[in-house]
């Protein structure tokens, strides 16, 4: 039997937790119902959780039941929401109707009322993840997908195999419509470890492909088609910063996938090009974007751009697939990987060189490589490589293990600076958002959207980053910045709490000393007669 998570959103905590105790949960198919005391905690929960049903009074303070309902519904468009209140008003029930609610039930409620609704909406999203995980809908909509023309095409446009000036001439004649100006790609990989039992995986790498058809934002003018075992979207954009919102809606995508088709989805998107025939490019950095989820996790999109900006227009030589290796364990992996695979690329390559020529080539060719890697990534070369030799002439007369020795060295100083890089990178972007929170606390519209829009990075990208480098989300190391202060304005001040409220950004006295009690314990007026 499918589990589906439930939230239970009511300020009267002796009708939630009676509601609680009518049902036996486990045994219809639900995990434990998660409370909320009102709309605004349920919206916070609701993004740790991401609940399947909702179930909500209307009357509420902060944000009521309705509004709750909307912004869910904008959230996660999949969700069910039952909506329960003691007010029998034409007006509630025809707002619920229109928020598409499951059900609308009065107070008070009965147990095989309250049991035969939520039977109802179990048996609803089984039917939802049945349609799209069902075998015979998923094989008919695989053989009916993209014309195999079109597959073709952009199999051949993102390696890099179409003349510039044959492009429009296959876009004419495959009716494939792609205006840009500016395009970027994105590769979709679903994790192979958390297969849903009995399902096959390229079915379900079919049912994610579906869902992201329906569901993507026509704006972007998405063209989907599959290529080495993963889907991949070529995307459209009117400007350079329309790739933040389209790393975000991916990121919204991929919590989606989760949600309905039970796969671990990350999307990588690659950075912007002007041109079709440099799409390959794009496609390059989606790839590596999408190797970057070792650092950052799974479930989420992961821009090239914003992770490693310096990755964006970097071109690395795929003609020996070892060395390429190597440089992605340069960029990820830790030190000992990093060596090990340095050593064993020497090791490996002495072995077939066949005369000395052969041999001076092959270091010629290493060394070449090690600059150009060096120098795409930006890295300081005089610390990598000592200036004041000739690098090629010193290679050249090493022996086996003093070149070994030597390549995995030059190694671990490249992954020294690139992870210096990336953590300076990092810890910038965090550093500024935390100095705008400490000038603009007071501001009641700071929001961990309008902090993105600021550092000009995707929510996606800086939730994940801030929490790793603060240990805290952006709205909880807020929440408790503005309460610190708070604290020290009642212990030094006279200030009515209103005044307070208002001058470490909240509108609302009643929320801010809602919030305040859920931080200190007791209400602001006690915690300063306490103190006193």
């Amino acid at each position: 039997m499918n589990r589906y998570r439930v939230m239970l959103v009511d300020d009267e905590e002796d009708v939630a937790q009676a509601i609680l105790k009518k049902l036996n949960w486990e045994e219809m198919g639900f995990e434990k119902p998660r409370y909320a005391h009102n709309g605004l905690e349920a919206l916070e929960l609701s993004e740790e959780l991401r609940p399947d049903i909702v179930m909500t009074d209307i009357k509420m303070p902060y944000m009521d039941g309705m509004e709750l309902s909307r912004n869910l519904k904008q959230l996660y468009p999949n969700i069910r929401i039952i909506i329960f209140s003691g007010f029998d008003e034409f007006e509630y029930a025809k707002e619920a109707i229109r928020l598409e609610a499951e059900e609308y039930i009065l107070k008070p409620i009965d147990s095989d009322e309250l049991r035969a609704v939520f039977t109802r909406v179990h048996e609803a999203l089984d039917r939802d993840i049945n349609e799209k995980l069902n075998v015979a809908k998923l094989e008919n909509y695989y053989m009916d997908s993209l014309p195999l023309l079109q597959e073709d095409f952009f199999t051949a446009l993102i390696e890099g195999r179409i003349a510039e000036g044959k492009i429009e001439k296959f876009l004419s004649d495959y009716r494939i419509e792609l205006t840009g100006p500016l395009f970027a790609v994105a590769v979709v990989h679903i994790s192979s470890s958390s297969i849903p039992e009995g399902m096959n995986p390229v079915l379900l790498s079919v049912s994610v492909r579906k869902l992201l058809e329906e569901r993507i934002d026509e704006k972007w003018g998405c063209r989907f088609f599959s290529y080495l075992g993963s889907t991949v979207m070529v995307a459209q954009f009117a400007e350079r910063k329309d790739a933040t919102a389209f790393t975000d809606e991916c990121d919204r995508l991929c919590r989606l996938a989760e949600s309905i088709c039970k796969a671990n989805v990350t999307i990588g998107v690659g950075s912007l090009v002007e041109a079709l025939s440099d799409i390959d490019s794009s496609y390059k950095g989606a790839r590596d974007a999408v190797s970057y989820r070792v650092l950052y996790g799974h479930t989420k999109a992961i821009n090239i751009s914003e992770i490693s900006p310096m990755d964006s227009d970097e071109v690395v030589s795929e003609d020996d697939n070892s060395l390429l290796d190597i440089f992605k364990k340069i960029k990820m992996a830790d030190e000992e990987a990093v060596e090990a695979a340095a050593k064993k690329y020497i090791e490996q390559g002495l072995e077939n060189q066949s005369s000395i020529q052969n041999h001076r080539f092959f270091v010629m060719d290493l060394v070449s490589e090690l600059y150009k890697f060096a120098r795409s990534n930006q890295l300081e070369v005089g610390e990598i490589f000592d200036m004041n030799t000739d690098v090629y002439a010193q290679v050249q007369q090493m022996e086996g293990t003093e070149l070994s020795n030597w390549f995995g060295s030059v190694a671990l100083k490249m992954h020294e600076q690139i992870a210096g890089k990336r953590s300076d990178n990092t810890r910038s972007f965090v550093t500024k958002a935390k100095d705008y929170v400490a000038d603009h606390y007071m501001d009641q519209d700071l929001s961990i959207d309008f902090m993105c829009n600021y550092l000009g990075v995707s929510s996606a990208y800086f939730s994940t980053v801030f929490k790793k480098e603060t240990g805290k989300t952006f709205v909880g190391y807020l929440t408790d910045f503005r309460m610190e202060k708070a604290e020290r304005m009642l212990l030094e001040t006279d200030e009515k709490t209103y005044i307070i409220a208002q001058e470490v950004g909240y509108s609302d006295p009643n929320y801010f000393s809602y919030v305040f009690k859920k931080q200190f314990g007791v209400s602001p007026s006690k915690y300063k007669a306490g103190k006193e």
